[in-house]
């Protein structure tokens, strides 16, 4: 493979890793709010913890799809765990996938509803269609849309976090209010291991997939870089939160209340990044689904994949809220699940 087949194909791996985990929470700024803006200075550290997790899960994740040529989740699952533990996480997985879906779908219904003043179904239907669009053109078509939307939607969140570090009237200090140990889980070490963990689900479904077109030393090193991305945008938003507490702890969307003391016109981009962050990850949950559904690809994938978006559009009717409230719950309890057969599954299977 040529130098520059090479880098192409270590941005495209880099920034599909980077859109299937950066969503609609991460970009509303909510996330990291709850998991470590909360935690006060321990959510730095925290922060921290999680790029190293991002970074080494990227890697070992591409790594191990490109040894068994991989074609889908299912595929690792089984060399990792053999086939008793499949079924059980296989369905569990499809679930969340589904699920993960709709929720993108009802998200983008808010997001038209209350920031463009439109109809609710026309914002599920845009992610419907955006997702159809990219399943009609296969796996590079999915790879391309990633390596455009991915880096815009990373600089944009990553340039309103630094604009509010860097002009913040009194400097980057901490306020004396900032809490310390609230938000979810206790601990700043337990809530970076909880994030990374059910925010690998996407990510694990969508790089198990490429295993059999990707050299594994590009693999590794796109994943590896793409994870050391997500863990320092996640550093910098957390920062951001940090210094702005309290004025965007009671907003549903803080990101929207930072960047908004940059003006009208960023406030609004803003809102536009956070539906291209609804639509990457929806898409990324698409394709995992569809690449399971049909391993073999070709025209089963493509019908499949188009299927599962419409039948989407059903439970995606429900409120966002309600929906977040209800399956962020499993996404957690997969997650656990597959960040322990990550670290752990290729140790035991040296060892048998």
């Amino acid at each position: 493979m040529s130098v520059q087949k090479n880098a192409c194909l270590f941005l495209k791996i880099a920034t599909v890793y980077i859109g299937s985990v950066i969503g609609a929470g991460f970009a509303s700024g909510q996330e990291i709010m709850q998991f470590f803006v909360l935690k006060g200075k321990g959510g730095l550290y925290g922060s921290v913890l999680v790029t190293l997790l991002f970074a080494y899960l990227g890697g070992l994740v591409v790594y191990l799809s490109a040894k068994y040529s991989t074609r889908n989740y299912k595929e690792l699952i089984f060399h990792l765990l053999g086939p008793k533990f499949v079924v059980l996480f296989d369905l569990l997985s499809l679930v969340a996938l589904f699920g993960g879906l709709s929720v993108m779908m009802s998200g983008s219904a808010a997001i038209f509803q209350e920031h463009l003043g439109l109809s609710p179904p026309l914002g599920a239907l845009s992610v419907a269609a955006g997702s159809v669009f990219v399943i009609l053109g296969g796996l590079s078509r999915f790879l391309q849309i990633n390596l455009f939307l991915a880096p815009l939607k990373l600089a944009a969140v990553v340039a309103v976090a630094v604009a509010g570090i860097l002009f913040y009237s009194d400097g980057p200090a901490f306020p004396p209010s900032l809490p310390d140990g609230k938000g979810v889980a206790g601990h700043w070490a337990m809530a970076g291991v909880l994030y990374v963990s059910y925010n690998m689900i996407g990510p694990f479904a969508v790089l198990s997939s490429l295993g059999a077109h990707v050299p594994a030393k590009t693999g590794v090193a796109a994943g590896v870089a793409g994870g050391l991305l997500i863990g320092l945008a996640v550093f910098l938003v957390a920062l951001a939160g940090m210094i702005f507490y309290p004025e965007v702890a009671d907003h549903e969307v803080p990101m929207l209340i930072l960047a908004g003391f940059h003006g009208v016109f960023v406030k609004w981009f803003l809102g536009l990044m956070i539906w291209v962050a609804m639509l990457t990850t929806a898409i990324g949950n698409v394709h995992g689904l569809a690449s399971r559904l049909s391993p073999a690809g070709g025209k089963q994938y493509v019908v499949r994949g188009t299927l599962v978006c419409l039948l989407a559009l059903l439970p995606a009717a429900v409120s966002f809220s309600v929906l977040v409230r209800f399956l962020y719950p499993l996404f957690g309890y997969v997650g656990l699940l597959l960040l322990v057969s990550l670290l752990f599954g290729p140790l035991v299977k040296r060892r048998r």
